[in-house]
Order: C-alpha cells, then sequence, then structure tokens
C-alpha cells in the first residue's frame, strides 16, 4: 500500500497535466534529461505507472515508470533491457522545488515499488545524472537502496548517467490470511 503525506494525493496523470509536468520536468534541466510536449507524447504509451502528486492544491510531483518488453528506445532503458531482469524502469521522478523534502519523492517512489511488487517484479531501476551532477536525486536512491550497477555517456557525451538498481524484498505475508 502507497503511504502518502497527509497533504499530498496520488492520482494518475491527466491529459490536463501535460503542460505543467513538462514545464516542471524542463525548468530542473540539466539536473534532469529535457521533455518538451514531443518527447512526453512519445513518451506515455510505454508507461506502465504514470502518476502525479498533488500537495496543498498543486502538481507536487510525478513519476514515470516502464515495464520491460516496451518498445521504448531510451538508451538507459535499454541497459537494463540486456540485463535480463525482471525490472519497473523509472524514467522521470520529479518533485517541484516548493514541495521537496516533503515526503513527495518518497511516496512516488512507494507506488512504483507497489506496482513492481504488484506486477511480479523483482527490481526498480533509473539512472541518475553524475555529469552534471544530480547529489540530492543520487543521495535519495542510494538512502533507498539502490546500488549501482553500470554508467554510461547520453546526449552525445554531454551526460554521464549511473545506471541504478534496487531489489525489491520478497513481500511477507500478511499473517491475517
Amino acid at each position: 500500500m502507497t503511504r502518502t503525506p497527509a497533504s499530498s494525493r496520488l492520482r494518475p496523470l491527466r491529459p490536463t497535466d501535460h503542460a505543467h509536468l513538462v514545464a516542471l520536468n524542463d525548468a530542473d534541466v540539466p539536473r534532469v534529461g529535457p521533455l518538451g510536449r514531443a518527447g512526453l507524447d512519445d513518451l506515455l504509451p510505454h508507461c506502465d505507472l504514470a502518476l502525479v502528486a498533488e500537495r496543498d492544491g498543486e502538481l507536487a510531483g510525478f513519476v514515470l515508470a516502464i515495464a520491460p518488453g516496451a518498445a521504448y528506445g531510451s538508451p538507459n532503458y535499454r541497459f537494463f533491457e540486456a540485463r535480463g531482469t525482471d525490472h519497473l524502469y523509472v524514467d522521470r521522478l520529479l518533485t517541484a522545488p516548493r514541495h521537496r523534502r516533503a515526503g513527495v519523492a518518497s511516496a512516488l517512489s512507494d507506488a512504483v515499488e507497489d506496482r513492481a511488487r504488484a506486477t511480479g517484479r523483482v527490481e526498480v531501476t533509473c539512472e541518475v545524472n553524475v555529469r552534471p551532477a544530480n547529489p540530492a536525486s543520487l543521495a535519495f536512491h542510494t538512502a533507498r537502496g539502490f546500488v549501482e550497477v553500470g554508467r554510461q555517456d547520453t546526449g552525445g557525451g554531454a551526460v554521464t548517467v549511473a545506471l541504478l538498481a534496487r531489489t525489491l524484498p520478497p513481500t511477507e505475508p500478511n499473517p491475517g490470511s
């Protein structure tokens, strides 16, 4: 079950969110890769999970995750596909600056892990920029148990990413069932 801060609410991404989501993402470049409206339109059909977090009446963050077997051309996604591990790949997880350190990213990450478990995945994967550096994201993922399984250059060599994976612990049986 997804644990969400009391003042936050997770819900599926709606078409009316698209412009705000693109603006939020693209305002955070180069810590994250650019998206643009065309990029979002290309990405969404591949998503197994597309959620937004609302907090204090605002779009506070979002997550886009892709299951294995998608015809998605991202070199980072392709790296994880080549590993052959049954994973749920987080392509984007972003929190609006005003809502950082308020549990939004944790709630979205919990939702990804819930979805991964519900669909039988053994691992959650993602990448974090190390050049240009995104130290807050790297610290967040490390604290959640992600480990680096590789690095690669993208964007014509302008960006280096750490490729991260977190093996999900087995779910505990419910003693009441």
